[in-house]
């Protein structure tokens, strides 16, 4: 029986559990079973507050770790149910945890989660923690999937791009070079939040909202002033920088513009960094695959596809992995890589001193 291994991922705009089983062989993977595993308001409201300064942190902390790890290995038990599998098929489960900061220029990255609790209450082995270990070689931690990308997705002769768009956007460039990955900025984060705040949905669908109104040129050009556009890779962002005060500071001047022109000129700013840096890093890349939350934004594929007209743009399904589960897979592949002894991050992408293994192993 080849190897089983589950992902669990939940990503910056905290809007589930990710869990996913992966049968590997060799370098080849295959996903047999996947879900979304939502989180109670009351637990994604205090993990939205722990991502920023505030009052008593570590006691919310300590209370909404293992309610996080509860809600993980609720999880993976629906998973097993839902494919007939039991804890002793699987050989380890890759969970990401949740990012509450990541600040890789002060040499930080914390991910909640306790993995032991997981290990604990799914009698499974865990491997956890998979950024710490790269930003103590010196690395941003951040992006990881690259690495993953590069052994699923890579197609000789192929120039490609491979771009995920969840709460934040990052791209990892599959061509000739060694492969080079980083994140582009905000991808759903901003949006979902004006939207939800203006119309009380959770996000755009299809990107309709954004489309009924034009984009503003002069507040584009200023938020696109933002240091972190400007900065060379490797780089990788979070909720710390890109959330609702950074946008409120930078509205002071545009108090004239409608919500809809707002959310409009946010989805521009997505899709024109993320054009940006493909065609400034990438400028001999012929083809584009979408994969995350945002490859479902229509209107957002749409001024994609404007800005870069020579590319051919799609998704990760026709390489073989729906889109809403990349990241999943990624940290079921990347336990893998963990329990082998094997690096599992890529030094040219997150700037570590080297190939380090990654992770912390907590036997069932």
């Amino acid at each position: 029986m080849k190897p089983l291994f589950i992902g669990l991922m939940s990503g910056t705009s905290l809007d589930a559990v990710d869990a996913v089983l992966v049968e590997f062989d060799g370098l080849s993977c295959r996903m047999l079973a996947a879900l979304s595993h939502p989180l109670p308001e009351r637990l994604k409201q205090t993990l939205v507050e722990l991502t920023l300064p505030g009052d008593n942190e570590i006691e919310k902390l300590a209370e909404a770790e293992p309610a996080f790890a509860r809600e993980c290995a609720e999880a993976v038990q629906s998973l097993l149910e839902a494919s007939q599998q039991t804890p002793k098929n699987i050989a380890a489960i890759g969970s990401h945890g949740q990012t509450i900061r990541h600040r890789p220029e002060k040499g930080y990255t914390l991910q909640i989660g306790d993995p032991s609790l997981i290990a604990e209450l799914t009698n499974t082995t865990v491997v956890a923690d998979f950024r710490r270990r790269d930003i103590a070689a010196g690395g941003q931690g951040a992006p990881l999937v690259p690495a993953f990308h590069q052994s699923v997705f890579r197609r000789p002769g192929e120039r490609s791009v491979i771009v995920n768009i969840g709460g934040m956007a990052n791209l990892t460039i599959l061509d000739e070079q060694p492969v080079r990955g980083f994140d582009t900025g905000p991808g759903n984060i901003l949006m979902d939040q004006w939207c939800q705040r203006h119309t009380g949905q959770p996000f755009d669908y299809n990107g309709k909202w954004a489309d009924s109104a034009s984009f503003d040129q002069p507040l584009l050009e200023h938020l696109c002033e933002e240091a972190f556009f400007h900065q060379l890779p490797p780089k990788s962002t979070g909720r710390e920088l890109f959330n609702m005060e950074w946008l409120a500071s930078r509205l002071e001047r545009f108090t004239h513009l409608s919500p809809e022109q707002v959310q409009s000129t946010l989805c521009q700013l997505t899709a024109n960094t993320i054009a940006h840096d493909i065609r400034h890093f990438a400028p001999d890349s012929q083809t584009v695959y979408l994969c995350g939350g945002g490859a479902h934004n229509q209107a957002l594929g749409e001024r994609l596809r404007q800005q870069l007209p020579d590319h051919s743009i799609s998704t990760t399904e026709v390489l073989g992995i729906h889109p809403d589960w990349v990241e999943a897979v990624a940290f079921a592949w990347l336990a893998r890589q963990t329990l082998q002894g094997i690096p599992g991050n890529l030094p040219e992408v997150t700037g570590a001193a080297g190939p380090r293994i990654l992770g912390a192993i907590y036997p069932a």
